[in-house]
């Protein structure tokens, strides 16, 4: 496992990137084709200047070819490839040729535009890259070597398969991924990325209209209600704020919000993340909805003492009141003043748990739509 002196303390632990140990098993590979030995552990700089020690878990050398990899500890964060092994294998390349890189079994190949690098380049990502390459320079007294980088991690496409690569062109297996070298337990930065990746890959294949929703039963249910590939799917999760604000800045002509009736009526009260930790849902605040809608008071003490926003909404139905629609039109105004500037139309639907659509908007210029004050600031 990784050995680092200066390891973060706390709560929950941090972690290192596929990247990060990429490149410290890179660099052993490559110091062994130079020198003989495998250094274990083997020292690397983050890019934030850090140095950061790894074992080793495996190591070869067969002629040409030097091979080391590490188990990836993700610290405290869920992260799919915590413990999978992350293998370099280095071979030494005629002078003038640089350092090249290749996909080795787990690592995933681009096939659709719109990410970082080019299709049929494999998945591993600009900072990995630079990274190795400046570890490499480094084992070589600081001129950067003439090589060529394997890296694999064995089973990847298995793992690959519970992330979104699949989605964005990715196929083969898992990227190779990470921007600091440092997993920061639940800081879902990885998340954040996919949903940036499906925009951008969305945009480049001229797609005009994705959808963003929370969970897979939204998901299918607004693919059926319009009728959209799957590069169009947008797995926003609770990153509601972290879709819209990358579209105001990378637009396409028209966006869909779908969610459940809780994740879609806290976004109308104002929220951007959607995570349960950020706060409940509203209820009073609710139930003055269900008056407005023309509910009793009955309903309205019904509902703001009801356990859950799903049972509001049967206490609502019950009652005849159909709180989709207004719970929805508010959404759309918090997330038109995300998006004023741009030039995409925004629609919300909401799906109960068995998807059936239970609330929507159609499409309205953001420019169109002044946040109501009532709702709060977003």
């Amino acid at each position: 496992m990784e050995q680092d002196a200066n390891a973060d303390t706390g709560p929950l632990r941090r972690g290192w990137t596929t990247g990060s140990c990429a490149t410290a098993a890179s660099k052993a590979a490559f110091t062994a084709l130079r020198t003989g030995q495998f250094p274990d552990p083997v020292t690397i700089t983050l890019p934030n200047g850090r140095a950061v020690a790894f074992a080793l878990a495996e190591t070869a050398h067969h002629g040409e070819v030097a091979q080391a990899g590490i188990v990836k500890d993700a610290g405290d964060d869920p992260d799919v490839t915590h413990g999978a092994l992350i293998r370099a294998s280095v071979r030494l390349l005629p002078p003038g040729a640089g350092i090249l890189f290749r996909a080795g079994e787990g690592v995933g190949t681009i096939t659709r535009p719109g990410l970082p690098l080019p299709p049929g380049e494999p998945a591993i990502n600009p900072t990995p890259r630079a990274m190795i390459r400046a570890a490499l320079a480094e084992a070589a007294g600081g001129t950067p070597p003439d090589a060529e980088v394997t890296l694999s991690v064995p089973g990847g496409e298995r793992l690959a398969e519970r992330t979104l690569n699949g989605r964005l062109g990715i196929v083969g297996g898992l990227s190779i991924l990470g921007t600091t070298g440092i997993v920061v337990p639940f800081s879902c930065a990885a998340w954040i990325d996919s949903i940036r990746r499906g925009i951008d890959v969305a945009r480049a294949i001229g797609l005009d209209h994705v959808a963003g929703s929370t969970g897979a039963v939204s998901e299918r249910a607004v693919q059926r209600l319009h009728g959209l590939p799957d590069t169009a799917l947008i797995e926003m999760g609770d990153f509601a704020g972290g879709m819209l604000k990358y579209l105001r800045d990378h637009p396409v002509r028209r966006v869909t919000v779908a969610g459940g009736v809780a994740k879609i009526t806290k976004l109308s009260q104002g929220f951007l993340d959607l995570h349960s930790r950020r706060g409940a849902a509203d209820l009073p605040a609710l139930a003055s909805v269900a008056i407005e809608a023309g509910g009793t008071a009955d309903l309205a003490a019904g509902i703001a003492n009801a356990n859950t926003v799903a049972q509001a909404f049967e206490l609502a139905a019950s009652a005849g009141i159909e709180l989709g629609n207004v719970i929805a039109s508010r959404a759309r105004q918090v997330a038109a003043d995300v998006l004023r500037g741009s030039n995409t139309t925004i629609e919300i639907v909401l799906f109960d748990r068995d998807g059936r659509l239970v609330g929507q908007t159609g499409d309205k210029h953001p420019g169109a739509l002044p946040l109501d004050p009532a709702q709060g600031s977003p």
